[in-house]
């Protein structure tokens, strides 16, 4: 079925309300067990007592375009939620405002979300509400792209290698570009698909660390527009929009998640300058999210729910992502990202395109489980925070205990481990697939792999602040 929108809300869109891998067979048979003791495994009959049944089990997911949504798939098409005794829908959704806000109306049960939409709406920036996740759906999976007009000026200016560009782009290259639009008089205009995005705070990181401002945002100035003092104007667009837009000529490059970065190559109307991961080395992207309300409400579905979503992570990233084809096919149907298989497989499958015919290996542009991907650590939220200081939509400065209040608010993992401890039960996982439960602390300690060499230690979020050149620190307003 396609999928349909009125007023910009998308409405049922997926086939995937009905029941898969006899359901009702299965039904019947946790039905018999719950009824008449029915014999079972030892580890499944003890963590089926220790979680409880599901409160819910008819569940409506939303999700965005994108083939980081794909743990969502996997999970509804190989049985996983299923499993749980769960009956899931899938509805795409038309943006990510739309998304949130059907959450916190509860008219979705959870979605696929951007990782900074959970903390942003917990602290009031755009749609103020309790969001909470238990599960990161993935790592890395963005990447920026420029217009053939952009490209023609930057490539003039790059160091080649073997007769083609070194990548990634040093963004200062960019900044020469950037400059003589200025001396031209002409703006140069960048787009990301969400204020709380990734994508969002990814652009800016690579901007600044090639000399440019990408701009503030101040709140308590009225101005919530993010261009104040800004060299390069960013603006928001929907990801599957991303390549129209900039065709038209109203932005000059961007930054979106796959499968739109390399639509643009296949398009023949851009080219990418820079992955996600060689900005942030394994950053994490999307999470999954729920309002506190319904999870408070619903705590033994939600950790069904993370049963089901770790299997697919651990799917996808199974056999050397030997199952990636496979997801390719089930996520290019209309339903889902609704795009060409050979788009999809370009950055999914180990390899990245930038131009044409310039394919380079790139195994970890997409990461679903391994190094920890599907764990929600404290330190990936205050991370986002910090970016949300430095460019001013926290709009005062805040002491290191707020950063990691709100982080633990926000991010549980206490949620997580008691989902993959029942998988080591059932037997479906194994406990070395996990962090050390016992020993984690929901912090990764120092972290490098930054563009700009700046390393960051969670724990220690206003002295991560103070190294950056461009942004705000301390007391500074915007």
């Amino acid at each position: 079925m396609k999928s349909e929108t009125t007023n910009g809300t998308a409405v049922s869109v997926n086939g995937n309300c009905k029941p898969r891998r006899g359901f009702l067979k299965s039904t019947a048979i946790v039905a018999c067990v719950l009824a008449l003791n029915c014999v079972a495994p030892l580890g499944l009959s003890d963590a089926k007592a220790a979680v409880g049944k599901a409160e819910q089990t008819s569940l409506k997911f939303g999700f965005i375009k994108l083939t980081d949504m794909v743990p969502l798939a996997v999970a509804y098409e190989k049985g996983y939620f299923e499993d749980e005794g769960l009956s899931v829908t899938l509805e795409a959704q038309a943006n990510w405002k739309v998304l949130l806000d059907r959450v916190v109306t509860g008219e979705l049960d959870g979605a696929h979300m951007l990782a900074g939409q959970p903390i942003g709406a917990t602290i009031g920036i755009g749609t103020k509400a309790d969001i909470i996740t238990p599960f990161s759906m993935d790592m890395n999976g963005n990447a920026i792209t420029v217009s053939n007009a952009v490209w023609t000026e930057l490539k003039k200016k790059l160091p080649m290698k073997d007769g083609k560009p070194v990548h990634p782009v040093d963004p200062k290259y960019l900044k020469e570009v950037v400059d003589e639009y200025k001396a031209q008089g002409k703006a140069f205009k960048m787009g990301m698909v969400f204020p709380v995005s990734t994508h969002n705070y990814e652009l800016r990181y690579w901007l600044a660390a090639g000399g440019m401002n990408p701009g503030y945002y101040a709140p308590t100035k009225g101005d919530t527009s993010g261009t104040l003092k800004a060299d390069v104007l960013l603006s928001v667009t929907p990801p599957p929009q991303m390549p129209s837009t900039m065709e038209a000529g109203t932005i000059d490059g961007y930054c979106v998640g796959e499968p739109w970065n390399q639509q643009a190559v296949f398009k023949g109307i851009g080219v990418p300058v820079a992955t996600d991961y060689d900005v942030q080395k394994n950053n994490p992207e999307k999470v999954f999210g729920v309002s506190k309300k319904w999870a408070d409400a619903h705590p033994n579905t939600l950790v069904h729910i993370v049963k089901a979503l770790i299997r697919a992570g651990y799917w996808l990233d199974a056999q050397n992502d030997g199952n990636r084809m496979e997801a390719v096919k089930m996520i290019s149907k209309p339903n889902y990202v609704g795009a060409d298989e050979k788009v999809i497989a370009n950055s999914m499958t180990g390899t990245f395109e930038y131009e044409k015919g310039d394919k380079r290996p790139a195994p970890d542009f997409n990461v679903f489980f391994r190094h920890n991907a599907t764990y929600p650590y404290y330190s990936d939220a205050v991370w986002y925070l910090t970016q949300m200081r430095r460019w001013g939509q926290i709009a005062e400065a805040k002491p290191d205990s707020w950063y990691i209040k709100i982080a633990k608010e926000v991010y549980r993992p206490d949620i997580y481990a008691t989902a993959a401890k029942e998988l080591i039960a059932e037997g479906k996982m194994k406990a070395s697939d996990f962090p050390d439960f016992s020993r984690e602390t929901g912090f990764k300690g120092r972290e490098d792999g930054f563009i700009d060499g700046i390393v960051y230690d969670g724990r220690k979020p206003n002295a991560y602040i103070d190294k950056f050149k461009i942004g705000l620190k301390g007391n500074e307003q915007p």
